[in-house]
């Protein structure tokens, strides 16, 4: 049987596509914000790196509603080039936008980044433009980055490995089989969450963490904070997009969740310093058991009104592109900020408000510009053939 490359698009969950772009909103502004923060305990957002375990579930949920019923007509080089034609242009993009503004992140605090030779810093950026992993030895910002040049391309590594372990093997899991993968995983989560640490893995800052923070590093403990964060919202995903059993909001579905994101991500740090384990029951809590019923409650709610649709369809064309290009706006921020401890707080307002248009701004024009005409032409000649 002939297998063809291109399928039709199936009908979009537009809620969740709105979610998706309230997350990476919700990450922009948590990153800003951190730029001046003494420490997690006194961090406003304080939880907005959950947005990437909130993008891990409904990645996996909008993986298994879009293929699960394709494989009878797809192959395993459709799936994985339909995929690669879908993510991988914006991680180029990310890329050469942080080679581009590289060297303007030079200060006291990235003292690295005037060290650095330009063929290193042009050999890193192709590195990154393939979506390989650096190791430590190849860090050139000071950070440990798997991507020197993009950080938050670290989530985008596990999602390409999420896509190959679902179409090399869970995706062949019965239900019950892949709940029980699920639970193992989440078993993962708690592990790290709580800082039981299992498999004695955890360095002495992570042995007393109690937070998912982390990933992006190829050292023992980052490589298993990685895994842990994808495995069970990913594959949870999948499996409530089998299971069916959606959750339906009569009214207002896309707000009420949006809300409940948005609460979710901006909690102050809970249990201070004292009682830290607090911190990390929360964040188990929201992985476990809320993020799954908010992608629930938007796949399982209509959206009615011009203005809900065109917000929920502005916000998941954005989400996207905004997640994966801002950053290097972030690196120039913290060199800005380290060069000027004693900023006025309406100087350091106003800069960061424009940031943070303008990372939308970038993000919209990297879209219409150079996304969606990039992928309809690997469309037109590459996936159609």
């Amino acid at each position: 049987m002939q297998h063809h490359t291109y399928l039709a698009s199936k009908p979009r969950y537009e809620i969740l596509d709105g979610l998706r772009g309230v997350a990476s909103l919700m990450v922009v502004a948590f990153h800003l914000f951190e730029t001046y923060s003494q420490g997690p305990l006194h961090q406003i957002i304080n939880h907005g790196y959950l947005a990437v375990d909130f993008f891990f579930v409904l990645s996996g949920f909008v993986v298994g509603y879009a293929y699960d019923d394709r494989w009878t007509r797809m192959s395993l080089k459709d799936f994985f080039k339909r995929r690669l034609v879908r993510l991988h242009p914006m991680v180029i993009m990310g890329t050469l936008i942080g080679a581009l503004l590289y060297y303007l992140g030079d200060s006291a605090y990235f003292s690295v980044v005037g060290q650095t030779s330009w063929w290193v810093m042009w050999l890193l950026m192709l590195w990154g433009c393939l979506m390989l992993p650096a190791p430590k030895s190849w860090d050139i910002r000071g950070w440990n980055e798997t991507n020197s040049l993009n950080g938050p391309t670290w989530s985008l590594m596990y999602e390409y490995i999420a896509n190959l372990l679902y179409a090399l093997f869970i995706r062949h899991f019965s239900k019950w089989v892949l709940a029980l993968f699920v639970a193992g995983a989440a078993y993962l989560t708690i592990d790290l969450t709580m800082n039981l640490d299992t498999f004695r893995l955890f360095d002495a800052e992570r042995a007393t963490a109690y937070t998912v923070i982390g990933g992006w590093s190829l050292t023992p403990d980052q490589i298993y904070v990685g895994f842990t964060r994808l495995l069970y919202p990913f594959f949870m995903g999948l499996l409530l997009s089998r299971i069916g059993k959606l959750i339906q909001i009569k009214r207002g579905g896309f707000w009420w969740c949006s809300l409940l994101i948005v609460v979710m991500l901006a909690m102050p740090r809970i249990g201070g310093a004292e009682k830290m384990w607090m911190n990390g029951a929360y964040e188990a809590f929201c992985i476990l058991a809320m993020f799954p019923m908010v992608v629930l409650m938007g796949a399982g709610s209509a959206i009615k009104g011009k203005r809900s649709i065109a917000v929920c369809n502005f916000l998941g064309e954005l989400s996207y592109p905004l997640y994966i290009t801002h950053y290097p706006l972030i690196y120039l921020h913290i060199a800005w900020a380290s060069e000027h401890p004693d900023a006025s707080l309406s100087t350091i307002v106003c800069l960061s408000v424009s940031l943070f248009i303008f990372a939308i701004g970038i993000a919209y024009a990297s879209l219409k510009l150079y996304d969606l005409p990039v992928r309809e032409w690997l469309k037109k000649h590459w996936l159609m053939k």
